[in-house]
Protein backbone atom coordinates (compact mmCIF):
# COMPACT_ATOMS: atom_id res chain seq x y z
CA UNK A 1 0.00 0.00 0.00
CA UNK A 2 2.13 2.80 -1.22
CA UNK A 3 1.35 6.81 -0.75
CA UNK A 4 2.03 7.17 -4.90
CA UNK A 5 -1.50 5.27 -5.14
CA UNK A 6 -4.64 7.69 -4.39
CA UNK A 7 -6.88 7.21 -1.66
CA UNK A 8 -9.37 6.00 -4.50
CA UNK A 9 -7.85 4.06 -6.06
CA UNK A 10 -7.05 1.75 -2.60
CA UNK A 11 -10.44 1.99 -2.03
CA UNK A 12 -11.53 0.46 -5.35
CA UNK A 13 -8.62 -2.14 -5.06
CA UNK A 14 -10.24 -3.34 -1.52
CA UNK A 15 -13.63 -2.32 -1.74
CA UNK A 16 -14.83 -4.44 -5.00
CA UNK A 17 -13.06 -7.74 -4.12
CA UNK A 18 -14.50 -7.50 -0.60
CA UNK A 19 -17.88 -6.92 -2.05
CA UNK A 20 -17.48 -9.67 -4.48
CA UNK A 21 -16.25 -11.97 -1.83
CA UNK A 22 -19.35 -11.42 0.59
CA UNK A 23 -21.83 -11.89 -2.53
CA UNK A 24 -19.96 -15.48 -3.05
CA UNK A 25 -20.55 -16.22 0.51
CA UNK A 26 -24.00 -15.30 0.58
CA UNK A 27 -24.24 -17.14 -2.83
CA UNK A 28 -23.48 -20.31 -1.20
CA UNK A 29 -26.79 -20.65 0.58
CA UNK A 30 -28.74 -18.72 -1.99
CA UNK A 31 -27.59 -21.51 -4.98
CA UNK A 32 -28.31 -24.32 -2.53
CA UNK A 33 -31.70 -23.17 -1.74
CA UNK A 34 -32.33 -22.91 -5.13
CA UNK A 35 -31.44 -26.01 -6.08
CA UNK A 36 -32.94 -27.82 -3.43
CA UNK A 37 -36.29 -25.92 -3.72
CA UNK A 38 -36.23 -26.91 -7.52
CA UNK A 39 -34.73 -30.03 -6.87
CA UNK A 40 -36.28 -31.46 -4.31
CA UNK A 41 -39.45 -29.11 -3.16
CA UNK A 42 -40.16 -26.07 -0.55
CA UNK A 43 -39.85 -28.46 2.55
CA UNK A 44 -36.53 -28.82 1.52
CA UNK A 45 -35.67 -24.98 1.08
CA UNK A 46 -36.98 -24.42 4.39
CA UNK A 47 -34.79 -27.01 5.96
CA UNK A 48 -31.68 -25.06 4.60
CA UNK A 49 -33.22 -21.64 5.91
CA UNK A 50 -33.17 -23.62 9.29
CA UNK A 51 -29.72 -24.90 9.14
CA UNK A 52 -28.06 -20.83 7.88
CA UNK A 53 -27.73 -20.26 11.70
CA UNK A 54 -25.14 -23.37 12.37
CA UNK A 55 -23.49 -21.93 8.90
CA UNK A 56 -23.54 -18.60 10.10
CA UNK A 57 -22.28 -19.74 13.03
CA UNK A 58 -18.84 -20.98 11.85
CA UNK A 59 -18.82 -18.16 9.33
CA UNK A 60 -18.87 -15.79 12.60
CA UNK A 61 -15.70 -17.36 13.74
CA UNK A 62 -14.01 -16.90 11.09
CA UNK A 63 -14.84 -13.67 10.98
CA UNK A 64 -13.72 -13.60 14.65
CA UNK A 65 -10.50 -14.30 13.50
CA UNK A 66 -10.01 -12.67 10.19
CA UNK A 67 -11.06 -9.29 11.01
CA UNK A 68 -9.42 -9.01 14.48
CA UNK A 69 -6.16 -10.55 12.80
CA UNK A 70 -6.28 -8.82 9.89
CA UNK A 71 -6.72 -5.59 12.03
CA UNK A 72 -3.35 -6.15 13.58
CA UNK A 73 -1.57 -7.71 11.22
CA UNK A 74 -2.52 -4.65 9.22
CA UNK A 75 -1.41 -1.63 11.66
CA UNK A 76 1.94 -3.86 12.33
CA UNK A 77 2.68 -4.04 8.26
CA UNK A 78 1.71 0.01 8.35
CA UNK A 79 4.58 0.59 11.38
CA UNK A 80 6.75 -1.77 9.53
CA UNK A 81 6.89 -4.47 12.00
CA UNK A 82 7.03 -7.54 9.43
CA UNK A 83 7.85 -9.95 11.74
CA UNK A 84 5.61 -9.98 13.94
CA UNK A 85 2.69 -8.83 11.60
CA UNK A 86 4.14 -13.06 10.67
CA UNK A 87 4.08 -14.54 13.90
CA UNK A 88 0.45 -13.11 14.72
CA UNK A 89 -0.56 -14.06 11.19
CA UNK A 90 0.73 -17.74 11.58
CA UNK A 91 -0.39 -18.00 15.00
CA UNK A 92 -4.15 -17.03 15.05
CA UNK A 93 -4.62 -19.31 12.14
CA UNK A 94 -3.01 -22.32 13.87
CA UNK A 95 -5.46 -21.37 17.06
CA UNK A 96 -8.68 -21.35 14.65
CA UNK A 97 -7.32 -24.60 13.13
CA UNK A 98 -7.60 -26.50 16.18
CA UNK A 99 -10.96 -24.73 17.19
CA UNK A 100 -12.25 -26.12 14.04
CA UNK A 101 -11.46 -29.67 14.81
CA UNK A 102 -13.21 -29.42 18.47
CA UNK A 103 -16.44 -27.94 16.77
CA UNK A 104 -16.53 -30.41 14.37
CA UNK A 105 -16.48 -33.29 16.79
CA UNK A 106 -18.74 -31.68 19.20
CA UNK A 107 -21.02 -31.03 16.63
CA UNK A 108 -20.91 -34.53 15.31
CA UNK A 109 -21.59 -36.10 18.34
CA UNK A 110 -24.41 -33.74 18.79
CA UNK A 111 -26.42 -33.74 15.60
CA UNK A 112 -30.01 -34.39 16.74
CA UNK A 113 -29.54 -32.01 19.63
CA UNK A 114 -28.62 -29.22 17.05
CA UNK A 115 -31.17 -29.73 14.26
CA UNK A 116 -33.89 -29.14 17.40
CA UNK A 117 -32.45 -26.48 18.88
CA UNK A 118 -32.36 -24.87 14.83
CA UNK A 119 -36.24 -25.37 14.76
CA UNK A 120 -36.45 -28.35 12.72
CA UNK A 121 -40.17 -29.87 12.51
CA UNK A 122 -41.33 -32.87 11.54
CA UNK A 123 -41.43 -32.22 8.26
CA UNK A 124 -37.84 -30.87 7.62
CA UNK A 125 -35.85 -32.68 10.20
CA UNK A 126 -34.77 -35.46 8.02
CA UNK A 127 -33.25 -32.55 5.41
CA UNK A 128 -31.72 -30.49 8.23
CA UNK A 129 -29.97 -33.48 9.67
CA UNK A 130 -28.62 -34.28 6.12
CA UNK A 131 -27.32 -30.86 5.07
CA UNK A 132 -26.24 -30.19 9.05
CA UNK A 133 -24.63 -33.29 8.98
CA UNK A 134 -22.42 -32.57 6.20
CA UNK A 135 -21.87 -29.14 6.43
CA UNK A 136 -20.04 -30.12 9.74
CA UNK A 137 -17.68 -32.46 8.01
CA UNK A 138 -15.68 -29.33 6.47
CA UNK A 139 -15.29 -27.42 9.21
CA UNK A 140 -11.71 -26.75 8.85
CA UNK A 141 -11.93 -25.20 5.54
CA UNK A 142 -15.20 -23.26 6.07
CA UNK A 143 -12.90 -21.52 9.07
CA UNK A 144 -9.74 -21.04 7.47
CA UNK A 145 -10.67 -20.34 3.92
CA UNK A 146 -12.42 -16.96 4.67
CA UNK A 147 -9.21 -16.14 7.12
CA UNK A 148 -6.89 -16.56 4.08
CA UNK A 149 -9.40 -14.93 2.05
CA UNK A 150 -9.07 -11.13 4.51
CA UNK A 151 -5.63 -12.07 5.08
CA UNK A 152 -4.48 -12.05 1.55
CA UNK A 153 -5.81 -8.89 1.15
CA UNK A 154 -4.02 -7.63 4.16
CA UNK A 155 -0.82 -8.98 2.17
CA UNK A 156 -1.49 -6.50 -0.44
CA UNK A 157 -3.25 -8.78 -3.14
CA UNK A 158 -6.88 -8.42 -3.22
CA UNK A 159 -7.44 -9.72 -6.32
CA UNK A 160 -6.52 -12.83 -5.49
CA UNK A 161 -9.39 -12.51 -3.21
CA UNK A 162 -11.82 -12.43 -5.81
CA UNK A 163 -10.47 -14.70 -8.04
CA UNK A 164 -10.76 -17.48 -5.24
CA UNK A 165 -14.07 -16.94 -4.68
CA UNK A 166 -14.88 -16.88 -8.12
CA UNK A 167 -13.51 -20.26 -8.42
CA UNK A 168 -15.17 -21.36 -5.21
CA UNK A 169 -18.67 -19.96 -6.66
CA UNK A 170 -18.34 -21.87 -10.15
CA UNK A 171 -17.55 -24.68 -8.24
CA UNK A 172 -20.56 -24.57 -5.96
CA UNK A 173 -22.94 -24.04 -8.91
CA UNK A 174 -21.74 -26.77 -10.97
CA UNK A 175 -21.68 -29.35 -8.76
CA UNK A 176 -24.87 -28.60 -7.44
CA UNK A 177 -26.63 -28.82 -10.80
CA UNK A 178 -24.68 -32.15 -11.04
CA UNK A 179 -25.33 -33.88 -7.97
CA UNK A 180 -28.69 -32.36 -6.90
CA UNK A 181 -30.06 -31.84 -10.41
CA UNK A 182 -28.77 -34.44 -12.07
CA UNK A 183 -27.90 -37.29 -9.46
CA UNK A 184 -30.80 -36.88 -7.16
CA UNK A 185 -28.98 -36.59 -4.43
CA UNK A 186 -31.12 -33.78 -2.48
CA UNK A 187 -29.66 -31.47 0.25
CA UNK A 188 -26.86 -33.98 1.14
CA UNK A 189 -25.52 -33.16 -2.12
CA UNK A 190 -25.92 -29.59 -1.94
CA UNK A 191 -24.30 -29.30 1.49
CA UNK A 192 -21.54 -31.76 -0.50
CA UNK A 193 -21.03 -29.07 -3.43
CA UNK A 194 -20.57 -26.23 -1.00
CA UNK A 195 -17.84 -28.23 1.42
CA UNK A 196 -15.96 -29.18 -1.88
CA UNK A 197 -16.06 -25.32 -3.13
CA UNK A 198 -15.13 -24.32 0.27
CA UNK A 199 -11.86 -26.69 0.30
CA UNK A 200 -11.28 -24.87 -3.22
CA UNK A 201 -11.63 -21.51 -2.43
CA UNK A 202 -9.02 -22.80 1.34
CA UNK A 203 -6.42 -24.69 -1.38
CA UNK A 204 -6.32 -21.60 -3.92
CA UNK A 205 -5.21 -18.93 -0.46
CA UNK A 206 -2.86 -21.72 0.93
CA UNK A 207 -0.40 -21.70 -2.19
CA UNK A 208 -0.18 -17.91 -1.94
CA UNK A 209 1.10 -18.16 1.42
CA UNK A 210 3.47 -21.39 0.64
CA UNK A 211 4.96 -19.25 -2.07
CA UNK A 212 5.83 -16.35 -0.39
CA UNK A 213 5.18 -13.82 -3.02
CA UNK A 214 4.11 -10.99 -0.19
CA UNK A 215 4.94 -9.79 3.11
CA UNK A 216 2.82 -12.23 4.86
CA UNK A 217 4.12 -16.01 5.38
CA UNK A 218 3.82 -18.98 7.64
CA UNK A 219 6.36 -18.63 10.00
CA UNK A 220 7.98 -19.96 14.08
CA UNK A 221 5.80 -18.72 16.30
CA UNK A 222 5.79 -18.54 20.34
CA UNK A 223 2.25 -18.82 21.78
CA UNK A 224 0.99 -15.28 23.16
CA UNK A 225 -2.32 -15.47 24.86
CA UNK A 226 -2.11 -11.83 24.63
CA UNK A 227 -2.13 -11.41 21.19
CA UNK A 228 -5.02 -14.04 20.57
CA UNK A 229 -7.24 -11.94 22.79
CA UNK A 230 -6.53 -8.81 21.08
CA UNK A 231 -7.51 -10.47 18.00
CA UNK A 232 -10.71 -12.10 19.50
CA UNK A 233 -11.22 -8.62 20.95
CA UNK A 234 -11.31 -6.34 17.72
CA UNK A 235 -13.18 -9.29 16.13
CA UNK A 236 -15.97 -9.67 17.91
CA UNK A 237 -18.13 -6.60 16.93
CA UNK A 238 -17.84 -7.74 13.40
CA UNK A 239 -18.10 -11.59 14.36
CA UNK A 240 -21.63 -10.03 15.88
CA UNK A 241 -22.82 -9.19 12.91
CA UNK A 242 -22.68 -11.77 11.16
CA UNK A 243 -23.68 -14.08 13.93
CA UNK A 244 -26.73 -12.09 14.61
CA UNK A 245 -27.90 -13.45 11.32
CA UNK A 246 -28.03 -16.85 12.98
CA UNK A 247 -29.70 -15.50 16.20
CA UNK A 248 -32.03 -13.52 14.54
CA UNK A 249 -33.10 -16.48 11.67
CA UNK A 250 -33.53 -18.85 14.60
CA UNK A 251 -36.01 -16.59 16.89
CA UNK A 252 -37.70 -15.42 13.74
CA UNK A 253 -38.20 -18.71 12.71
CA UNK A 254 -39.68 -19.81 16.50
CA UNK A 255 -42.09 -16.60 16.27
CA UNK A 256 -43.19 -17.19 12.48
CA UNK A 257 -44.15 -20.98 13.61
CA UNK A 258 -45.78 -19.90 16.62
CA UNK A 259 -47.84 -16.78 15.08
CA UNK A 260 -48.09 -17.25 11.46
CA UNK A 261 -47.36 -20.99 10.79
CA UNK A 262 -44.93 -23.37 9.56
CA UNK A 263 -45.94 -22.17 5.61
CA UNK A 264 -44.68 -18.71 6.20
CA UNK A 265 -41.24 -20.78 7.27
CA UNK A 266 -41.01 -20.94 3.45
CA UNK A 267 -41.34 -17.20 2.73
CA UNK A 268 -39.22 -16.12 5.26
CA UNK A 269 -36.86 -18.27 3.58
CA UNK A 270 -36.98 -16.21 0.81
CA UNK A 271 -36.72 -12.90 2.83
CA UNK A 272 -33.37 -14.21 4.23
CA UNK A 273 -31.66 -15.20 1.12
CA UNK A 274 -32.27 -11.97 -0.02
CA UNK A 275 -31.41 -9.80 3.31
CA UNK A 276 -28.35 -12.04 3.50
CA UNK A 277 -27.06 -10.60 0.20
CA UNK A 278 -28.26 -7.15 0.68
CA UNK A 279 -26.34 -7.82 4.39
CA UNK A 280 -23.09 -9.04 3.02
CA UNK A 281 -22.68 -6.42 0.50
CA UNK A 282 -22.91 -4.00 3.20
CA UNK A 283 -20.59 -6.06 5.47
CA UNK A 284 -18.08 -6.41 1.89
CA UNK A 285 -18.06 -2.33 1.90
CA UNK A 286 -17.25 -2.18 5.86
CA UNK A 287 -14.32 -5.41 5.90
CA UNK A 288 -13.07 -3.50 2.24
CA UNK A 289 -12.44 -0.44 4.13
CA UNK A 290 -10.55 -2.03 7.42
CA UNK A 291 -7.47 -2.54 6.30
CA UNK A 292 -6.71 0.48 4.56
CA UNK A 293 -8.38 2.45 7.51
CA UNK A 294 -6.26 -0.05 9.89
CA UNK A 295 -2.89 0.89 7.70
CA UNK A 296 -3.32 4.63 7.71
CA UNK A 297 -4.29 4.53 11.64
CA UNK A 298 -0.92 2.75 11.97
CA UNK A 299 0.96 5.78 10.36
CA UNK A 300 -0.91 7.85 12.34
CA UNK A 301 -2.28 9.63 9.25
CA UNK A 302 -6.02 10.50 10.16
CA UNK A 303 -6.89 12.61 7.44
CA UNK A 304 -6.54 9.19 5.10
CA UNK A 305 -8.45 7.64 7.73
CA UNK A 306 -11.81 9.76 7.55
CA UNK A 307 -11.33 10.00 3.90
CA UNK A 308 -11.62 6.52 3.63
CA UNK A 309 -14.30 6.48 6.08
CA UNK A 310 -16.07 9.21 3.61
CA UNK A 311 -15.97 7.19 0.80
CA UNK A 312 -17.25 4.34 2.35
CA UNK A 313 -20.33 6.18 3.43
CA UNK A 314 -20.69 7.18 0.21
CA UNK A 315 -20.59 3.56 -1.44
CA UNK A 316 -23.11 2.73 1.72
CA UNK A 317 -25.44 5.22 0.44
CA UNK A 318 -25.65 4.45 -3.15
CA UNK A 319 -25.32 0.57 -2.89
CA UNK A 320 -28.54 0.79 0.19
CA UNK A 321 -31.09 2.72 -2.11
CA UNK A 322 -30.12 0.43 -4.96
CA UNK A 323 -30.70 -2.48 -3.09
CA UNK A 324 -34.08 -1.13 -1.93
CA UNK A 325 -35.46 -0.23 -5.21
CA UNK A 326 -34.28 -3.78 -6.67
CA UNK A 327 -36.24 -5.83 -4.16
CA UNK A 328 -39.00 -3.57 -4.28
CA UNK A 329 -39.29 -3.22 -8.01
CA UNK A 330 -38.50 -6.44 -8.55
CA UNK A 331 -39.70 -8.80 -5.77
CA UNK A 332 -42.11 -10.93 -7.58
CA UNK A 333 -38.71 -11.69 -10.15
CA UNK A 334 -36.65 -12.47 -7.22
CA UNK A 335 -39.42 -14.79 -5.09
CA UNK A 336 -39.64 -16.83 -8.96
CA UNK A 337 -35.80 -18.08 -8.45
CA UNK A 338 -37.28 -19.78 -5.59
CA UNK A 339 -40.56 -20.58 -5.54
CA UNK A 340 -42.89 -21.12 -8.47
CA UNK A 341 -46.42 -19.84 -8.53
CA UNK A 342 -48.75 -22.72 -8.56
CA UNK A 343 -49.38 -22.13 -4.81
CA UNK A 344 -50.64 -18.94 -5.79
CA UNK A 345 -51.65 -17.62 -1.95
CA UNK A 346 -47.93 -18.58 -1.28
CA UNK A 347 -46.49 -16.63 -3.70
CA UNK A 348 -47.96 -13.66 -3.36
CA UNK A 349 -47.55 -13.79 0.26
CA UNK A 350 -43.99 -14.32 0.03
CA UNK A 351 -43.87 -11.10 -2.34
CA UNK A 352 -45.76 -8.67 -0.40
CA UNK A 353 -43.92 -9.68 2.99
CA UNK A 354 -40.35 -9.06 1.19
CA UNK A 355 -42.21 -5.93 -0.32
CA UNK A 356 -42.89 -4.74 3.62
CA UNK A 357 -39.24 -6.12 4.60
CA UNK A 358 -37.42 -4.00 2.02
CA UNK A 359 -36.85 -0.69 3.80
CA UNK A 360 -34.57 -1.86 6.54
CA UNK A 361 -32.71 -2.03 3.00
CA UNK A 362 -31.99 1.56 3.84
CA UNK A 363 -30.46 1.83 6.58
CA UNK A 364 -28.62 -1.58 7.96
CA UNK A 365 -25.50 -0.24 5.89
CA UNK A 366 -25.04 2.87 7.83
CA UNK A 367 -25.23 0.68 10.91
CA UNK A 368 -22.93 -2.05 9.31
CA UNK A 369 -20.01 0.45 8.04
CA UNK A 370 -20.32 2.21 11.95
CA UNK A 371 -19.13 -0.91 13.63
CA UNK A 372 -16.43 -1.47 10.62
CA UNK A 373 -14.82 2.05 10.81
CA UNK A 374 -14.33 1.37 14.79
CA UNK A 375 -12.77 -1.81 14.72
CA UNK A 376 -10.41 -0.20 12.08
CA UNK A 377 -9.58 2.29 14.47
CA UNK A 378 -8.73 -0.19 17.13
CA UNK A 379 -12.24 1.17 19.15
CA UNK A 380 -14.20 -2.40 19.63
CA UNK A 381 -15.73 -1.19 22.66
CA UNK A 382 -17.81 1.35 20.67
CA UNK A 383 -18.29 -1.05 17.91
CA UNK A 384 -19.70 -3.71 20.00
CA UNK A 385 -22.21 -1.55 20.91
CA UNK A 386 -23.29 -1.46 17.43
CA UNK A 387 -23.05 -4.42 16.14
CA UNK A 388 -24.05 -5.51 19.50
CA UNK A 389 -27.18 -3.60 19.47
CA UNK A 390 -28.33 -4.04 15.89
CA UNK A 391 -27.30 -7.70 16.03
CA UNK A 392 -28.95 -9.21 19.00
CA UNK A 393 -30.36 -6.35 22.01
CA UNK A 394 -32.91 -3.78 19.76
CA UNK A 395 -33.71 -6.74 17.16
CA UNK A 396 -34.82 -8.92 19.84
CA UNK A 397 -36.88 -6.34 21.66
CA UNK A 398 -38.64 -5.04 18.84
CA UNK A 399 -39.62 -8.26 17.71
CA UNK A 400 -41.33 -9.05 20.58
CA UNK A 401 -42.83 -5.53 20.95
CA UNK A 402 -43.92 -5.28 17.49
CA UNK A 403 -45.95 -9.09 17.44
CA UNK A 404 -47.38 -7.83 20.74
CA UNK A 405 -48.97 -4.54 18.67
CA UNK A 406 -49.20 -6.33 15.00
CA UNK A 407 -49.36 -9.52 15.21
CA UNK A 408 -48.02 -11.73 12.69
CA UNK A 409 -47.73 -8.14 10.33
CA UNK A 410 -45.42 -7.04 13.13
CA UNK A 411 -42.58 -9.97 12.41
CA UNK A 412 -42.12 -8.64 8.70
CA UNK A 413 -41.53 -4.68 10.15
CA UNK A 414 -39.30 -5.53 12.94
CA UNK A 415 -36.36 -5.40 11.46
CA UNK A 416 -36.68 -2.30 9.70
CA UNK A 417 -37.96 -0.59 13.38
CA UNK A 418 -34.93 -1.81 15.00
CA UNK A 419 -32.26 -0.51 12.21
CA UNK A 420 -33.72 2.64 12.98
CA UNK A 421 -33.52 2.79 16.44
CA UNK A 422 -29.53 1.49 16.27
CA UNK A 423 -29.24 4.31 13.55
CA UNK A 424 -29.37 6.95 16.21
CA UNK A 425 -27.01 4.80 18.35
CA UNK A 426 -24.56 4.45 15.10
CA UNK A 427 -24.84 8.47 14.74
CA UNK A 428 -23.65 9.16 18.18
CA UNK A 429 -21.12 6.38 18.77
CA UNK A 430 -19.38 7.61 15.17
CA UNK A 431 -19.25 11.13 16.37
CA UNK A 432 -17.49 10.11 19.67
CA UNK A 433 -15.37 7.98 18.01
CA UNK A 434 -14.11 10.73 15.49
CA UNK A 435 -13.68 12.90 18.16
CA UNK A 436 -11.59 10.74 20.26
CA UNK A 437 -9.62 10.14 17.15
CA UNK A 438 -9.17 13.41 16.95
CA UNK A 439 -8.02 13.58 20.63
CA UNK A 440 -5.13 10.92 19.98
CA UNK A 441 -3.57 12.76 17.22
CA UNK A 442 -3.22 15.69 18.87
CA UNK A 443 -1.95 14.25 22.29
CA UNK A 444 0.49 12.04 19.90
CA UNK A 445 1.88 15.79 18.15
Amino acid sequence: MENSISLKSQFKKYVVPSVAAMWVFSLYSMVDGIFVSKGVGSDALAAVNISTPYINMLFAISILFATGASTVVAIKLGSSENKKANEYFTLNLVVMVILAAIIMLVSLLNLDKIAVFLGATNSTMVYVKEYVGTIMLFTLFYLASYYLEVLIKSDGYPHLATIGVIISAITNIVLDYIFVIKLGYGVKGAAVATGIARVFSFSFFFIHFLRKRGKLKFTKFHFDFSVVKKVLFIGIPDSTTELSVAVVILIFNQSILRVIGENALVSYSVVCYINTLVLTTMMGISQGIQPICSYYYGKKDKDSVLSILKMGMKTIRISSIVSFLIVFVFAKQLVLLFLNNVDEGLFNYTVNVLRLFSPAFLIMGYNVITSGFCVAVDMPVQAGIVSLGRGVVVITITLIVMILIFGGFGIWIATLVSELIVLIISKNVLKKSKESLEYEYSEAV
